[in-house]
């Protein structure tokens, strides 16, 4: 049962991006870390909300078969309207940092599910090979929100080829259309911690060089 109202997205992109150095990330740290300090993060994020929030969450869909594996979930919980069980699916959240594995990331954030498993936002963070990549991936969000119908964020991370910085770019969909663009870049700073700063925060930067 959806119940809350949709979720500012890209705020909660906005604030990923401003307290990425919060993380405390570092040059030596293994890709494994990175995937589960963000997931930490957004788990905490949710606490913070007010949802009940699962990492590794995986929802039994009759005896034997699971509806819906997650990296991360938030679920909203209300005794007034229901005392046994929880009232909504609110943020189903997938992270990967493997750019083969991005069609599998589509695929878990849009799986069917049984009723109740329907979540009501969903963020997938993926790392892909190009921008050119993100066009195809996001005609397939397209298509697949389409059908289930959630608010989503999709947050893409890739080198630029160009200026040899990694950029993150987040797209805002409502059912099978983009409704809001933003694009960040993620680059260490002078201790060797990784931060993220908007694109037209880093174009001001360059100027003032």
């Amino acid at each position: 049962m959806k119940t809350n109202p949709r979720l500012p997205l890209m705020n909660v992109f906005e604030g990923y991006v401003r307290n990425y150095r919060s993380l405390n990330l570092e040059a030596n740290h293994h890709v494994s870390m990175f995937t589960l300090r963000e997931i930490e993060y957004f788990c905490r994020l949710g606490d913070m909300l007010g949802f009940i929030s699962y990492i590794e969450d995986a929802r039994v869909n009759g005896e034997t078969e699971s509806s819906r594996r997650m990296d991360m979930s938030w679920w909203k919980w209300d005794a007034r309207k229901d005392q046994e069980n929880y009232i909504e699916l609110a943020l189903h959240l997938e992270r990967e940092s493997n750019p083969k594995k991005d069609l599998d990331t589509v695929e878990k954030l849009f799986v069917e599910s049984a009723e109740g498993y329907h979540p009501t936002h969903v963020i997938g963070i993926q790392y892909v090979t190009s921008e050119a990549r993100v066009e195809e991936l996001n005609q397939l969000v397209k298509q697949r929100n389409g059908v289930q119908q959630s608010h989503v964020l999709m947050v893409y991370r890739y080198v630029d080829p160009l200026f040899h910085i990694e950029c993150v770019a987040a797209y805002t969909f409502s059912k099978g259309s983009i409704t809001e663009v933003r694009k960040a870049y993620c680059q260490k700073d002078q201790a060797g911690f990784w931060q993220m700063c908007f694109e037209e925060e880093y174009e001001a930067r360059l100027t003032q060089v």
